[in-house]
């Protein structure tokens, strides 16, 4: 089903493949329609030195876009240097993942979220999230054995979603066709339990009402409540 003839609040299609790399366990291959991750979790047994004794553990995370995944094709990070977009989406992941995860629970060890876009296709940042998540909730069960969502460390599910005004009709799951065409660009990301962790909004020379607001951020708990319940059948 293409963009143009998709229902304004429907998801696009998702595909959660666990397992992914053989070799590593919290593996996962998310894929919403045409944007594809590979989202995959490393434990380690030890924590940044500013973290050293504090008997708790770290989350970050990691993305990238790999060069075929764009065309014209994308210009690989190299010498340590990252792009701005690159970090602001790192940054991002980290927070949310952090948002539903209790360190002291972890004892001192170390989790990275590696995100990395085989294909971008819009909304590769609420992929990187939502696949992000079921990676760390695969690698908290290495890291303390028993443990399941809610029940250890990890308190709480968390995906994303984005959202968007497109000739003011507000649309869920926006691919690259409707975000280049978008008014407003949302993305959303909110825990299982339906609390927000972070909002980014604007508007490309446009404004937005409080209405509109309202029904943007409407379609993105429906969005999310869709995505988590996903996430929740992955990992059963």
């Amino acid at each position: 089903m293409n963009s143009v003839s998709r229902p304004a609040d429907q998801l696009r299609d998702v595909q959660i493949e666990l397992g992914y790399i053989p070799s590593n366990p919290a593996s996962v291959l998310y894929k919403s329609g045409g944007t594809i991750v590979l989202c995959t979790a490393s434990l380690e047994a030890s924590v940044p030195p500013w973290m050293a004794g504090k008997g708790k553990g770290w989350v970050t995370a990691e993305y990238n876009m790999l060069p075929g995944s764009t065309s014209p094709r994308k210009s690989r990070d190299r010498g340590g240097k990252i792009d701005g977009r690159t970090t602001e989406i790192q940054r991002l992941i980290g927070r949310s993942l952090r948002a539903i995860i209790d360190l002291n629970l972890l004892g001192e060890n170390s989790i990275t979220v590696d995100c990395d876009v085989l294909q971008a296709d819009g909304g590769t940042r609420t992929a990187s999230i939502t696949g992000g998540f079921i990676a760390l909730a695969k690698a908290v069960e290495t890291a303390v054995p028993g443990s399941r969502v809610g029940d250890g460390p990890i308190r709480d599910s968390v995906a994303a979603i984005s959202a968007g005004l497109i000739d003011d009709v507000v649309r869920l799951d926006l691919d690259y066709q409707l975000d280049s065409a978008a008014d407003v660009d949302m993305n959303v990301v909110m825990t299982g339990s339906g609390k927000f962790v972070e909002i980014q909004g604007t508007g490309e020379e446009a404004t937005f009402d409080d209405a509109q607001l309202t029904e943007l951020l409407r379609l993105a708990r429906k969005g999310i409540a869709g995505l988590t319940t996903k996430q929740m059948d992955a990992l059963a």
